[in-house]
């Protein structure tokens, strides 16, 4: 009952064993998975590999990150559409590793948000410090979608649930440092949540520094279910029936 709602197969860490390990991922309980984009290229592997597996749908975007070294070209994504592509995404902004190009990275996440509005898909968002900025951007768009890797304060959290959005939560949940997570956590509605492995970055204790993939996601919704008091099994069924509305289903 694993839907992994966030990952990178498309990482050069998967370059060595990537069939190996997606052939047999479905014996881990694997039944979905999301593999995102970055920039173009990335977003065209993306659906390259899902073409390959029927387990496996892509999000096609431009990371803030990317934005350092090239321009959002809205043509381009709209050339890659494709019945497999379900989200844009990985989208958002990034004031962590850049934050001299604050208004080019606001001016492609909005971009994109308009795409997506325009085509009817949702949308994965990426925020990392900027926490205002990301905000007041969805409170003008109001797109439907998550923020992945939800690292805001439990104010921004009721925000963006009052948007109607979802919150994304992955290996940091385990994390001892994980700063006021576990509290966004345990007041998040569970029919808002999605589970999500960032793979192959941000393992879950007791993996944390090693390669994650979604096979790894129990031990999320082990540590969820601890917080909110409920089992494992109901976070597992929930979040995925919840990542089939948001993704699956159409309108």
């Amino acid at each position: 009952m694993i839907f992994d709602t966030h990952s990178h197969y498309t990482d050069e860490q998967f370059d060595s064993d990537l069939d190996e390990l997606l052939t047999s991922i479905n014996k881990n309980g694997v039944t979905e998975i999301i593999t995102c984009g970055t920039d173009i290229e990335s977003s065209k592997a993306c659906i390259t590999l899902a073409e390959k597996y029927p387990f496996i749908y892509a999000a096609i975007g431009y990371h803030p990150e990317e934005l350092t070294r090239v321009d959002v070209d809205i043509n381009a994504l709209k050339g890659l559409l494709h019945e497999k592509v379900v989200a844009i995404g990985e989208i958002g902004l990034d004031y962590y590793w850049n934050k001299e190009n604050k208004e080019k990275q606001k001016q492609g996440f909005i971009a994109q948000l308009n795409l997506a509005k325009e085509i009817n898909l949702p949308v994965i968002i990426h925020d990392r410090e900027a926490h205002g900025d990301t905000l007041e951007i969805l409170k003008q768009h109001k797109p439907s979608g998550v923020l992945h890797c939800f690292s805001g304060s439990c104010e921004m959290a009721q925000e963006v649930l009052k948007l109607g959005m979802y919150i994304g939560v992955g290996g940091v949940a385990t994390f001892k440092n994980a700063k006021c997570l576990p509290e966004v956590i345990s007041l998040l509605p569970l029919e808002r949540l999605l589970l999500e492995t960032d793979a192959p970055y941000l393992a879950p204790v007791p993996f944390r520094g090693k390669r994650n993939d979604s096979s790894l996601i129990p031990y999320i919704a082990e540590r969820i279910g601890d917080i909110k008091g409920i089992s494992a099994e109901k976070v597992l069924k929930t979040a995925r029936e919840n990542a089939y509305r948001l993704f699956l289903e159409k309108n």
